[in-house]
């Protein structure tokens, strides 16, 4: 098939929606904002300073880590460390990710937050070095 041929074949694709026309003051707004940059744009975002950290409300959820989040964990920070992330432990001749992962779970070094759910559509915030760790020899890791 020639190139002509494939110009004048209908593809089914519509024409381009042509450019929205402007008003004559809309034009003029924009040039201003990109020739002023320090122009006022918006209203700024309200900061409230009496307002508590989600953190200091009292927790209704365990304070120990289920075993599905200790796999999620697990399982995200050896894919993590697999694809070059700093590792967060002193390394003493271990390569395998997934055992380097649980060492820095056990050493409570994994930067993670896990977000639960409750049932009335609020969520509390854990840190992953504030949760009591089960291990598969069931020794307890980490806690108050």
């Amino acid at each position: 098939m020639a190139d002509d041929d494939y110009n004048e074949m209908d593809m089914g694709y519509e024409e381009e929606p042509p450019e929205p026309e402007l008003e004559e003051g809309a034009e003029e707004e924009v040039e201003n904002n990109e020739e002023d940059p320090d122009a006022f744009v918006g209203p700024e975002p309200e900061t409230k300073e009496d307002e508590e950290p989600r953190t200091d409300r009292p927790r209704k959820t365990s304070k120990y880590m289920t075993k599905y989040e200790r796999a999620r964990i697990l399982g995200t920070r050896a894919l993590q460390i697999s694809m070059n992330a700093p590792v967060m432990v002193e390394l003493e001749g271990e390569t395998d990710p997934l055992e380097i992962a649980m060492k820095e779970l056990r050493e409570r070094k994994i930067p993670f937050t896990i977000r639960r759910y409750l049932p009335d559509g609020s969520y509390e915030d854990w840190g992953v070095d504030e949760l009591i760790v089960e291990d598969s020899w069931k020794r307890q890791v980490g806690g108050d």
